[in-house]
C-alpha cells in the first residue's frame, strides 16, 4: 500500500527536475508528489551522493527514480534512497534514449518483464517504502494490449502495486527521444483499460496532460495524473491543480509571493557557493501568458548568469512583476 497519494505528480525529467526545481514546485503545490531525475544504480553506489541525491526537507513527498537492470545493484541503491529519507523508489522502464538502451535500462526493459519483476522484487525486499514502476504502453512491435497486460501482470507479482504509465509507446529504433515524446500517438484508453482490469493496482497516467480540464477528465478513470513538460514550462498550473484537487477553499497564491518565498532559498544556495541561475532557470515560465512575463524572463536571462549575480537579481525580477500587477489593477 502506498504511503503517499499519487493524485497529482510531477514527472521525473532529465536536466529539469533537480533539487532546485523540486523546491520551487513544492512552493506551488503542497500535495503533489515530486520525482528526482533518473539516477542510475551505479551512480547512487559510486557517485557523489550529496550532489546526485541531496534534497531539501520541504520536498516531501519525494521519490527517487532509479535506472538499471541489475537486481542486486538496484536493491542496494534503493536501500541508500530509503536511508536518505526518500518516500518511495521508482524504477524507470520508460526512457527510450539510445544511451539508456546501451546500459540495458529504460524502455527496452519492457521486452523483459521477468527481469523487471526480478528487479522490483529485489528492491522491494531491500526497503520498507513503496517501489513503483514508470513504463510505456508498449515498445516497437510489442505494443498490443496483450503485450502490455502481460508486462503489468508479470511485474505486479513481484509484487508491485503502483504503475505510472506514459500513454504512448516507445519506438526504440528510428526515433529520437524528442520524437518519442510526440510522434507515437497517445492512447489514454489503454491506460484506462488497465485500471478497469486491475482495480487492485494504483494507476497514474502520464503523457500530454496540460490543463486543469484534462486532469479532471483523467481522474474519472485512473488514480492519479502526472504532469511533465506542462509543469515545467507553465509551472503555475501546479498551483491551479493543487487548488482544484486538494484545497478548493484556499485562494490561489500570488506568483510574486511564491517568488518572495524562494528568495531565502536562493540566498542559502549562494552562501554555499552556488549560482543564481542554478535556480532561476526553473522559474522562467512562471508568468507564461501574463503581461510583463517577457520582461521577467529577459531580466533573469540577462542578469542571472554573471559571476557576481546575487539574490538581488531575483528581487529585481519580483519588483518588475509587482509593477506590472499595479498597472493591471490601474487598467481595471
Amino acid at each position: 500500500m502506498s504511503v503517499v497519494s499519487h493524485k497529482l505528480c510531477v514527472a521525473p525529467m532529465m536536466d529539469w527536475t533537480d533539487r532546485h526545481c523540486r523546491y520551487f514546485h513544492r512552493l506551488l503545490s503542497r500535495d503533489c508528489v515530486l520525482y528526482t531525475e533518473m539516477v542510475t544504480a551505479d551512480a547512487v553506489l559510486h557517485g557523489d551522493q550529496d550532489r546526485l541525491l541531496g534534497f531539501h526537507g520541504s520536498e516531501h513527498p519525494v521519490v527517487l527514480q532509479l535506472g538499471g537492470s541489475d537486481p542486486i545493484k538496484l536493491s542496494q541503491a534503493a536501500r541508500v534512497g530509503e536511508q536518505l529519507g526518500y518516500d518511495e523508489i521508482n524504477l524507470n522502464v520508460g526512457c527510450p534514449s539510445d544511451r539508456v538502451q546501451e546500459g540495458r535500462f529504460g524502455a527496452c526493459l519492457m521486452a523483459e518483464p521477468e527481469r523487471v519483476a526480478e528487479c522490483v522484487g529485489a528492491m522491494g525486499a531491500a526497503v520498507s517504502i513503496p517501489v513503483s514502476v514508470k513504463c510505456r504502453i508498449g515498445i516497437d512491435d510489442q505494443d498490443t494490449e496483450a503485450d502490455f497486460s502481460r508486462f503489468v501482470e508479470t511485474v505486479s507479482q513481484a509484487p508491485c502495486r503502483i504503475f505510472i504509465v506514459h500513454a504512448r509507446k516507445a519506438w526504440l529504433e528510428g526515433l529520437s527521444p524528442k520524437q518519442n515524446r510526440d510522434v507515437p500517438p497517445l492512447d489514454y484508453d489503454r491506460v484506462y483499460g488497465l485500471k478497469r482490469a486491475r482495480p487492485d493496482l494504483e494507476i497514474i497516467i502520464n503523457g500530454g496532460i496540460n490543463s486543469l480540464a484534462a486532469c479532471s477528465a483523467h481522474l474519472e478513470h485512473v488514480d492519479g495524473v502526472m504532469l511533465g513538460r506542462a509543469a515545467y514550462q507553465d509551472p503555475y498550473i501546479l498551483a491551479q491543480v493543487q487548488q482544484q484537487l486538494f484545497t478548493p477553499d484556499v485562494a490561489l497564491p500570488l506568483r510574486e509571493d511564491i517568488l518572495s518565498a524562494l528568495v531565502p532559498y536562493v540566498a542559502s544556495h549562494l552562501s554555499k557557493g552556488g549560482r543564481v541561475n542554478n535556480i532561476t532557470r526553473h522559474i522562467l515560465g512562471l508568468y507564461r501568458g501574463i503581461r510583463g512575463g517577457r520582461a521577467f524572463r529577459r531580466h533573469l536571462s540577462e542578469n542571472a548568469f554573471g559571476d557576481g549575480a546575487g539574490v538581488e537579481v531575483l528581487e529585481e525580477a519580483i519588483a518588475i512583476m509587482e509593477r506590472c500587477a499595479e498597472d493591471r489593477q490601474t487598467l481595471v
